[in-house]
């Protein structure tokens, strides 16, 4: 695997080595001994998540507050995402900055996200199948978010409103200038 970091630190873009034949192809989706080798993050993930979404179904921007703040390794098992990450680590000289990284199932990279990040994607293909490995455990009482069209954050989500399927929830979600973190 290869592992570079993003300009956001602690960050990380992850390629598997893929090894390809006639029957199809392998690669180790996760080594924790090579993956704190390589980005010398010591992790524990206890929760392995699975979402499956339409094209155009946006999920986020999602966080964990506090003692239930989670780091996160996501990656596509099948289709197309665009995925954002936004650094809400008060103090942090990219706090309110963001990176979005095309995850498929042709390429398999993977985005490790640290606690003290936001995080959403936007299949870009219909039956997209997500997943994330967490290094702690769900907490209803500490979930917390940012509106995905925030105007401070400005990501551009590659979409029109009007091709974009989100929850109610969602919709909702506060803006980043006031969001409690």
């Amino acid at each position: 695997m290869t592992v570079e970091e993003t300009y956001l630190k602690g960050c990380f873009v992850i390629t598997p080595k893929i090894f390809e034949d006639k029957r199809g192809y392998f690669f180790e989706s996760f080594n924790k001994d090579a993956f704190e080798k390589e980005t010398e993050v010591s992790t524990n993930f206890v929760q392995d998540n699975l979402s499956k979404s339409n094209k155009g179904v946006l999920r986020g921007l999602h966080f964990q507050k506090g003692k239930h703040a989670q780091a996160k390794l996501v990656s596509v098992v099948k289709g197309k995402v665009l995925d954002v990450c936004v650094d809400i680590r008060e103090g942090s000289p990219t706090f309110g900055k963001h990176i979005s990284i095309i995850l498929d199932d042709q390429e398999h990279k993977q985005l490790y996200i640290p606690k003290g990040f936001a995080h959403g994607f936007l299949a870009l293909e219909d039956d997209t199948i997500f997943s994330y490995k967490c290094d702690n455990f769900y907490n209803k009482a500490s979930e917390s978010g940012i509106v995905y069209n925030d105007k401070d954050l400005n990501i551009d989500w590659k979409f029109s409103k009007k091709e974009l399927i989100i929850s109610d929830k969602d919709l909702e979600l506060p803006l980043f200038k006031t969001c409690c973190f």
